[in-house]
């Protein structure tokens, strides 16, 4: 029986080389030649100008708050279908998140609610990029800028994506990326925080590294924290980042060969690239049309060898943020509907089409 994993990293270019001078040179931890590196090529790469490297990608949203100044008595906007750490980093620093629905047809924050949720307290809007898609990031900074608000964007599963051309992440006032080990690109775990404002940059330093004074050695002036990445990770990042637009044409040519294979399913929606953006295909999701499919189908899919896993669920419904109930149509719509299908770079067209004709054949069986 074949096993297609749901993904696995791609690791075909310097990434052994450039580890091994690692520990040839000793340089093993928080300090090396290749964090510098790491940081200001992938700062290159995005388009802004600063970035801060960290131990992973839930630790770049804290981060981003902690900088901004975000804490007690605060509310962020954010969407409640996204991964938890989204949520989980704006409760670290005391703040309230404040769900908001997504769009139906593309999954991204939906832009028209946003203002409705606007009140005093409010200090942020973060957008999350969803599955290697983008949201309305003209709108959204629009809408920011006459409330006067920040905006931390959630980048984790959107390396490389755009916006009318522009890469996401250099968008709003900071915003976080992570680099685990399913991730577009990898570092084992890992993840960077970017801005464009020097100070914001700064601070990020300052609070990354144990509050450490910046001109007298081990003197301590704030409250800090060990959010450091290895200078090992970093030379793997480096290494990936070295590769990332063939790993991104791949990921999209994947999704291609989904969208040739499915077209005449009718029973299964795939997630789409809306126009004016650049989708980069992170996780290669569908929806099927009856929410009692979905389990079914991932069993069927397992028998056959191949490995899924459910669109994230609503974060409003997790025991430890359903305090209230609320309803969000078209998240619950797409967290009962959604599956994410192997996704990986390296996936060949007949092992697409051999997924593709075993979603069929369940959906044939049911006739």
């Amino acid at each position: 029986m074949k096993k297609i994993p749901i993904y696995q990293p791609s690791l075909r270019g310097n990434e052994k080389k450039y580890v091994l001078d690692c520990l040839d040179s000793t340089w093993i931890s928080s300090k090396g030649k290749y964090i510098g590196e790491f940081e200001k090529k992938f700062a290159e790469y995005i388009g802004v100008s600063y970035a801060a490297s960290v131990t992973n990608g839930t630790i770049a949203l804290h981060l981003t708050l902690l900088a901004l100044g975000i804490g007690k008595g605060d509310e962020v906007i954010v969407p409640t279908l996204t991964y938890i750490a989204s949520v989980n980093a704006i409760r670290y620093t005391g703040a309230t998140p404040v769900f908001i629905d997504c769009e139906r047809e593309y999954w991204q924050i939906d832009v028209n609610e946003i203002e409705r949720l606007i009140t005093s307290k409010t200090k942020a809007i973060m957008p999350v990029h969803l599955y290697g898609a983008v949201c309305d990031m003209g709108s959204i900074i629009e809408i920011a800028k006459k409330y006067n608000l920040f905006v931390v964007e959630d980048c984790a599963e959107a390396i490389g994506s755009k916006f009318t051309n522009k890469k996401v992440g250099g968008f709003g006032d900071i915003s976080a990326f992570s680099f685990f080990g399913n991730k577009t690109i990898t570092t084992g775990e890992g993840g960077m925080v970017l801005t464009n404002d020097e100070t914001l940059y700064e601070r990020c330093l300052h609070l990354k590294g144990q509050g450490l004074a910046k001109y007298r050695q081990y003197w301590h002036d704030i409250l800090g924290y060990n959010y450091r990445m290895t200078n090992i990770c970093a030379a793997i990042g480096l290494a990936q980042l070295e590769n990332i637009e063939g790993i991104i044409f791949e990921k999209r040519r994947i999704a291609t060969w989904y969208k040739k294979y499915l077209l005449s399913n009718e029973n299964v929606e795939i997630h789409n690239e809306q126009d004016g953006t650049f989708h980069t295909y992170w996780m290669i999701s569908i929806l099927v049309n009856c929410p009692e499919d979905r389990d079914p189908l991932r069993d069927f899919l397992e028998n056959a060898g191949i490995e899924t896993r459910p669109l994230f669920y609503p974060v409003h419904i997790m025991p430890i943020y359903s305090e209230k109930y609320q309803r969000f149509k078209n998240a619950e719509y797409l967290g009962w509907r959604g599956i994410n299908l192997p996704s990986y770079p390296d996936l060949t067209e007949e092992q697409i089409e051999y997924i593709c004709k075993s979603i069929n054949s369940y959906f044939m069986g049911r006739e």
